[in-house]
């Protein structure tokens, strides 16, 4: 059975906790690829084991080629600066690189993005994408779950993601209709 190749990236700042804890929850047969802009490397001390990193500005990484075989793309968070980029087609880094390989191969892209509110020019790219395929889906908990602690919240939002990339978890309580 083949390996699942995925590769998470984070750009901007805010959440970036988010990529790590992904990082840190994906299952050991999902083969990790880990790209930070340089702003998240601002604020975050990296910390990691057992995952392949790439400098953002290196576009000649291997996963940067449709023919590496990447199976899908998340970028949590994803700044309204690297969205915009994504929607006009510019590749000028790594973590865009990726991304426009993952449209052009019809492969799954996840972008989260982080800033609220969204505005009028966000909201266009984001239907832009989405209607190209590309998954929305920023950080936005659901109460029927009964998170009590931003730990919770953080595990149901990486849940939601790994149901979307089409991993089994059990992260976070699912819906269910209470017996009355």
């Amino acid at each position: 059975m083949k390996k699942m190749k995925i590769v998470i990236a984070t750009s901007g700042a805010s959440g970036v906790n988010l990529g790590i804890k992904i990082l840190d929850l994906l299952p050991k047969s999902v083969e990790k690829h880990f790209i930070m802009s340089q702003n998240s490397k601002l604020v975050l001390t990296k910390e990691m084991k057992n995952i392949i990193t790439h400098s953002n500005e290196d576009i000649s990484a291997s996963v940067a080629s449709g023919s590496f075989g990447v199976d899908a793309m998340i970028i949590a968070p994803c700044s309204m600066n690297t969205l915009a980029k994504i929607a006009c087609g510019i590749s000028d880094n790594l973590i865009t690189r990726c991304a426009a390989v993952m449209i052009k191969e019809n492969k799954k892209l996840i972008l989260a993005p982080r800033e609220m509110p969204f505005s009028a020019i966000a909201l266009e790219n984001m239907h832009k994408l989405a209607s190209l395929g590309i998954i929305i889906a920023p950080p936005v908990i659901a109460y029927y779950s009964k998170q009590q602690t931003l730990e919770e919240m953080e595990k149901f939002l990486i849940g939601k993601w790994f149901d979307l990339l089409g991993i089994e978890n059990n992260l976070y309580k699912r819906w269910q209709l209470e017996e009355s």
